[in-house]
Protein backbone atom coordinates (compact mmCIF):
# COMPACT_ATOMS: atom_id res chain seq x y z
CA UNK A 1 0.00 0.00 0.00
CA UNK A 2 0.56 3.51 -0.34
CA UNK A 3 0.33 5.62 2.71
CA UNK A 4 0.27 9.26 2.53
CA UNK A 5 -0.29 12.44 4.18
CA UNK A 6 -2.26 14.86 2.49
CA UNK A 7 -3.39 18.35 2.83
CA UNK A 8 -7.25 18.26 2.42
CA UNK A 9 -9.51 21.24 4.46
CA UNK A 10 -6.27 22.92 5.60
CA UNK A 11 -4.73 20.31 7.72
CA UNK A 12 -3.29 17.05 7.51
CA UNK A 13 -4.96 13.81 6.98
CA UNK A 14 -3.83 10.01 6.77
CA UNK A 15 -4.60 8.70 3.41
CA UNK A 16 -3.74 5.60 1.37
CA UNK A 17 -3.64 6.32 -2.66
CA UNK A 18 -5.45 4.42 -4.59
CA UNK A 19 -4.44 2.62 -8.05
CA UNK A 20 -6.65 5.39 -9.74
CA UNK A 21 -4.65 8.11 -7.70
CA UNK A 22 -7.52 8.88 -5.90
CA UNK A 23 -7.03 9.15 -1.70
CA UNK A 24 -9.14 7.34 0.54
CA UNK A 25 -9.15 9.26 4.00
CA UNK A 26 -8.80 6.50 6.77
CA UNK A 27 -10.63 8.16 8.89
CA UNK A 28 -13.53 9.18 7.62
CA UNK A 29 -13.54 6.28 6.27
CA UNK A 30 -13.01 4.21 9.87
CA UNK A 31 -15.44 6.50 10.43
CA UNK A 32 -18.19 5.33 7.95
CA UNK A 33 -17.43 2.27 8.63
CA UNK A 34 -18.27 2.57 12.31
CA UNK A 35 -14.73 1.94 13.31
CA UNK A 36 -12.81 3.93 15.55
CA UNK A 37 -11.06 6.43 14.12
CA UNK A 38 -8.51 7.43 16.83
CA UNK A 39 -5.45 5.51 14.68
CA UNK A 40 -5.54 6.98 11.88
CA UNK A 41 -5.77 10.87 12.96
CA UNK A 42 -1.85 11.15 12.07
CA UNK A 43 0.82 8.99 9.96
CA UNK A 44 2.40 8.62 13.32
CA UNK A 45 -0.36 7.11 15.13
CA UNK A 46 -1.25 4.85 12.20
CA UNK A 47 2.11 3.28 12.73
CA UNK A 48 2.22 3.11 15.87
CA UNK A 49 -0.95 0.93 15.37
CA UNK A 50 1.64 -1.84 13.86
CA UNK A 51 -0.30 -4.93 11.85
CA UNK A 52 -3.50 -3.93 13.90
CA UNK A 53 -3.86 -0.79 12.00
CA UNK A 54 -2.84 -2.25 8.81
CA UNK A 55 -4.92 -4.58 8.87
CA UNK A 56 -7.90 -2.70 9.22
CA UNK A 57 -6.49 -0.10 6.81
CA UNK A 58 -6.43 -3.22 3.89
CA UNK A 59 -10.13 -3.94 4.87
CA UNK A 60 -10.97 -0.43 4.32
CA UNK A 61 -9.39 -0.47 0.70
CA UNK A 62 -11.07 -3.66 0.14
CA UNK A 63 -14.39 -1.51 0.53
CA UNK A 64 -13.33 1.70 -0.46
CA UNK A 65 -15.91 1.00 -3.45
CA UNK A 66 -18.66 2.10 -1.10
CA UNK A 67 -16.79 4.72 0.83
CA UNK A 68 -17.01 7.60 -2.09
CA UNK A 69 -17.68 10.45 0.84
CA UNK A 70 -13.91 9.73 2.13
CA UNK A 71 -12.49 9.51 -1.22
CA UNK A 72 -10.56 12.85 -2.76
CA UNK A 73 -10.14 12.94 -6.56
CA UNK A 74 -6.58 12.15 -7.66
CA UNK A 75 -6.59 15.52 -9.13
CA UNK A 76 -7.51 17.36 -6.02
CA UNK A 77 -4.40 15.43 -3.77
CA UNK A 78 -1.93 17.83 -2.13
CA UNK A 79 0.84 15.56 -0.74
CA UNK A 80 2.56 16.28 1.85
CA UNK A 81 5.38 14.84 3.79
CA UNK A 82 4.63 11.35 4.99
CA UNK A 83 5.67 12.56 8.20
CA UNK A 84 5.34 15.85 8.33
CA UNK A 85 6.62 16.76 11.34
CA UNK A 86 8.76 13.67 12.81
CA UNK A 87 9.06 12.96 16.72
CA UNK A 88 12.39 13.00 16.20
CA UNK A 89 15.38 13.81 13.86
CA UNK A 90 16.01 12.14 10.59
CA UNK A 91 18.53 9.35 11.11
CA UNK A 92 21.49 9.33 8.16
CA UNK A 93 23.98 7.47 6.80
CA UNK A 94 26.57 9.01 5.32
CA UNK A 95 29.58 7.31 2.57
CA UNK A 96 27.67 4.20 1.83
CA UNK A 97 28.21 4.14 -1.64
CA UNK A 98 31.82 3.09 -2.88
CA UNK A 99 31.43 5.21 -5.90
CA UNK A 100 29.72 8.09 -4.04
CA UNK A 101 33.19 8.13 -1.37
CA UNK A 102 35.69 8.19 -4.45
CA UNK A 103 34.24 11.00 -6.13
CA UNK A 104 34.64 13.05 -3.19
CA UNK A 105 37.76 11.98 -2.69
CA UNK A 106 38.74 13.21 -6.14
CA UNK A 107 36.80 16.42 -6.12
CA UNK A 108 38.46 17.07 -2.96
CA UNK A 109 42.44 15.51 -3.18
CA UNK A 110 41.73 13.43 -0.01
CA UNK A 111 41.54 10.13 0.96
CA UNK A 112 39.08 8.69 2.95
CA UNK A 113 38.45 5.02 1.66
CA UNK A 114 35.31 3.13 3.49
CA UNK A 115 34.67 3.23 6.93
CA UNK A 116 34.72 -0.37 8.83
CA UNK A 117 31.43 0.77 10.68
CA UNK A 118 28.69 2.72 9.13
CA UNK A 119 28.96 7.02 9.31
CA UNK A 120 25.63 8.07 11.53
CA UNK A 121 24.17 11.92 11.59
CA UNK A 122 20.95 13.43 11.74
CA UNK A 123 18.98 16.25 10.18
CA UNK A 124 16.23 18.08 12.46
CA UNK A 125 12.32 18.06 12.33
CA UNK A 126 12.68 20.98 10.99
CA UNK A 127 14.25 20.23 7.97
CA UNK A 128 11.74 18.22 6.63
CA UNK A 129 8.97 19.36 3.68
CA UNK A 130 6.76 17.52 1.60
CA UNK A 131 6.72 17.61 -2.40
CA UNK A 132 6.47 19.69 -4.52
CA UNK A 133 7.11 22.52 -1.68
CA UNK A 134 10.10 25.04 -1.79
CA UNK A 135 13.68 24.10 -0.92
CA UNK A 136 15.26 27.68 0.97
CA UNK A 137 18.39 28.44 -0.75
CA UNK A 138 19.76 30.38 2.23
CA UNK A 139 22.22 32.92 0.11
CA UNK A 140 23.56 34.52 3.09
CA UNK A 141 25.26 31.56 4.33
CA UNK A 142 25.45 29.52 1.10
CA UNK A 143 26.18 29.48 -2.40
CA UNK A 144 27.29 25.21 -2.96
CA UNK A 145 23.78 23.61 -2.23
CA UNK A 146 23.89 20.05 -3.28
CA UNK A 147 21.49 17.13 -3.62
CA UNK A 148 21.56 13.30 -2.33
CA UNK A 149 18.91 11.22 -3.54
CA UNK A 150 17.67 8.54 -0.86
CA UNK A 151 15.93 5.59 0.17
CA UNK A 152 14.62 6.25 3.54
CA UNK A 153 13.75 3.26 5.62
CA UNK A 154 10.34 3.88 8.41
CA UNK A 155 10.64 2.03 11.59
CA UNK A 156 7.84 0.40 12.33
CA UNK A 157 8.43 -1.73 15.53
CA UNK A 158 10.32 -0.49 18.77
CA UNK A 159 13.67 -2.19 19.65
CA UNK A 160 17.42 -1.79 20.90
CA UNK A 161 20.40 -4.12 19.99
CA UNK A 162 18.82 -5.60 17.16
CA UNK A 163 19.99 -8.65 15.38
CA UNK A 164 20.52 -7.89 11.84
CA UNK A 165 18.39 -10.90 10.78
CA UNK A 166 15.51 -9.49 12.44
CA UNK A 167 16.04 -6.75 11.11
CA UNK A 168 13.26 -6.15 8.81
CA UNK A 169 10.81 -7.31 11.18
CA UNK A 170 11.06 -3.68 12.45
CA UNK A 171 10.64 -1.93 9.36
CA UNK A 172 7.14 -0.40 8.99
CA UNK A 173 7.84 0.85 4.77
CA UNK A 174 10.01 3.15 2.01
CA UNK A 175 10.12 6.37 0.87
CA UNK A 176 12.47 8.66 -1.11
CA UNK A 177 14.26 11.50 0.87
CA UNK A 178 16.64 14.21 -0.77
CA UNK A 179 19.74 15.02 1.56
CA UNK A 180 20.15 18.23 0.65
CA UNK A 181 23.25 19.91 2.13
CA UNK A 182 25.24 23.20 2.04
CA UNK A 183 28.84 22.05 0.72
CA UNK A 184 30.56 25.28 1.78
CA UNK A 185 28.48 25.50 5.48
CA UNK A 186 29.59 21.76 5.80
CA UNK A 187 33.07 22.53 5.74
CA UNK A 188 33.34 25.64 7.43
CA UNK A 189 32.09 23.58 9.90
CA UNK A 190 35.23 21.25 10.45
CA UNK A 191 33.82 19.13 7.97
CA UNK A 192 31.12 17.67 10.20
CA UNK A 193 27.46 16.82 8.92
CA UNK A 194 24.98 18.21 10.71
CA UNK A 195 25.45 22.32 10.28
CA UNK A 196 25.63 21.66 6.54
CA UNK A 197 23.08 19.51 6.66
CA UNK A 198 20.23 20.71 8.80
CA UNK A 199 19.05 23.84 7.34
CA UNK A 200 15.49 24.57 7.08
CA UNK A 201 13.77 22.50 4.41
CA UNK A 202 16.87 20.71 3.56
CA UNK A 203 15.28 17.25 4.00
CA UNK A 204 12.50 17.22 0.62
CA UNK A 205 10.61 13.90 1.63
CA UNK A 206 7.70 11.69 -0.03
CA UNK A 207 5.80 11.06 -2.06
CA UNK A 208 4.31 8.46 0.31
CA UNK A 209 5.23 5.61 2.41
CA UNK A 210 5.26 1.94 0.53
CA UNK A 211 4.48 -0.27 3.15
CA UNK A 212 6.63 -3.34 3.49
CA UNK A 213 4.65 -6.11 2.20
CA UNK A 214 4.45 -4.23 -1.38
CA UNK A 215 8.90 -3.51 -1.65
CA UNK A 216 10.12 -7.10 -0.71
CA UNK A 217 13.33 -6.17 -2.56
CA UNK A 218 14.56 -3.08 -0.88
CA UNK A 219 17.84 -3.63 -1.24
CA UNK A 220 17.77 -3.88 -5.26
CA UNK A 221 15.94 -0.67 -6.41
CA UNK A 222 17.14 2.05 -9.14
CA UNK A 223 17.59 5.28 -7.50
CA UNK A 224 18.27 8.40 -9.43
CA UNK A 225 17.85 11.96 -9.74
CA UNK A 226 17.65 14.24 -12.29
CA UNK A 227 18.21 18.21 -12.39
CA UNK A 228 15.61 20.02 -14.01
CA UNK A 229 15.55 16.99 -16.79
CA UNK A 230 19.20 16.00 -16.50
CA UNK A 231 20.21 12.30 -15.22
CA UNK A 232 22.51 13.24 -12.87
CA UNK A 233 22.48 10.17 -10.26
CA UNK A 234 21.52 6.40 -11.70
CA UNK A 235 22.49 4.01 -9.26
CA UNK A 236 21.25 0.83 -7.66
CA UNK A 237 20.68 0.43 -3.95
CA UNK A 238 22.40 -3.32 -4.53
CA UNK A 239 25.41 -0.91 -4.29
CA UNK A 240 25.30 -0.02 -0.84
CA UNK A 241 28.12 -0.81 1.57
CA UNK A 242 26.28 -1.76 4.62
CA UNK A 243 23.02 -2.71 3.92
CA UNK A 244 19.53 -2.05 5.81
CA UNK A 245 19.63 -4.97 8.19
CA UNK A 246 23.28 -4.14 8.80
CA UNK A 247 22.18 -0.25 8.99
CA UNK A 248 19.56 -1.27 11.37
CA UNK A 249 21.60 -3.42 13.80
CA UNK A 250 24.40 -1.05 13.99
CA UNK A 251 22.46 2.32 14.70
CA UNK A 252 20.17 0.43 17.84
CA UNK A 253 23.45 -1.08 19.21
CA UNK A 254 22.59 0.72 22.69
CA UNK A 255 20.03 2.74 21.24
CA UNK A 256 15.95 2.21 20.95
CA UNK A 257 15.16 2.79 17.78
CA UNK A 258 10.80 3.61 17.83
CA UNK A 259 7.67 3.59 15.38
CA UNK A 260 8.08 6.70 13.12
CA UNK A 261 11.86 6.79 13.09
CA UNK A 262 13.29 7.22 9.66
CA UNK A 263 16.64 6.20 8.27
CA UNK A 264 17.99 7.48 5.14
CA UNK A 265 20.52 4.87 4.24
CA UNK A 266 23.02 7.23 1.85
CA UNK A 267 23.57 7.94 -1.65
CA UNK A 268 25.04 7.13 -5.17
CA UNK A 269 27.58 8.87 -7.16
CA UNK A 270 26.59 11.97 -9.15
CA UNK A 271 26.65 14.69 -6.75
CA UNK A 272 26.91 18.41 -7.97
CA UNK A 273 30.17 19.26 -5.89
CA UNK A 274 31.88 16.48 -7.43
CA UNK A 275 31.25 17.46 -11.00
CA UNK A 276 34.05 18.98 -12.94
CA UNK A 277 33.45 21.75 -12.48
CA UNK A 278 31.18 21.28 -9.76
CA UNK A 279 27.15 22.38 -10.36
CA UNK A 280 25.62 23.65 -6.99
CA UNK A 281 21.88 24.58 -7.54
CA UNK A 282 20.00 27.58 -8.11
CA UNK A 283 16.86 29.91 -8.27
CA UNK A 284 14.05 28.02 -9.99
CA UNK A 285 15.56 24.77 -10.42
CA UNK A 286 13.55 21.76 -9.66
CA UNK A 287 15.28 18.54 -8.66
CA UNK A 288 13.49 14.96 -8.99
CA UNK A 289 14.24 12.32 -7.21
CA UNK A 290 13.13 8.55 -8.02
CA UNK A 291 13.24 4.57 -7.03
CA UNK A 292 11.85 2.05 -8.61
CA UNK A 293 8.78 0.86 -6.84
CA UNK A 294 8.28 3.77 -4.54
CA UNK A 295 7.88 6.94 -7.15
CA UNK A 296 9.22 10.19 -7.99
CA UNK A 297 9.51 13.12 -5.22
CA UNK A 298 9.78 16.85 -7.08
CA UNK A 299 10.54 19.87 -5.36
CA UNK A 300 11.74 23.24 -6.46
CA UNK A 301 14.25 25.33 -4.91
CA UNK A 302 14.04 29.30 -4.18
CA UNK A 303 16.08 32.29 -2.53
CA UNK A 304 15.19 32.70 0.59
CA UNK A 305 13.88 35.99 1.70
CA UNK A 306 16.74 38.20 3.28
CA UNK A 307 17.73 37.59 6.76
CA UNK A 308 16.04 39.58 9.66
CA UNK A 309 12.26 38.31 9.84
CA UNK A 310 11.24 35.87 11.96
CA UNK A 311 9.07 32.18 10.77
Amino acid sequence: MRLATIRHNGIYATAVILPDGSALLLADAARAAGLPNAAYGSMQSLIEAGDAGLNAVRALVANAGALDNARVEGGKVVLAAPLPRPAKNVFCVGRNYAEHIAEGERAQNIKVGITEHPVFFTKPATSVVGPGGSVLLFSHISQQIDYEVELAVIIGKAGRDIRPESAFDHVYGYTILNDVTARDVQRRHGGQYFKGKGLDTSCPMGPWIVTADALPSPGDLGIRIRVNGELRQNGNTSAMIFNIPTLIASLSEGLTLEPGDIIATGTPAGVGYAMNPPRFLQHGDVVECEIDGIGKLSNSFATAPAPGGSV
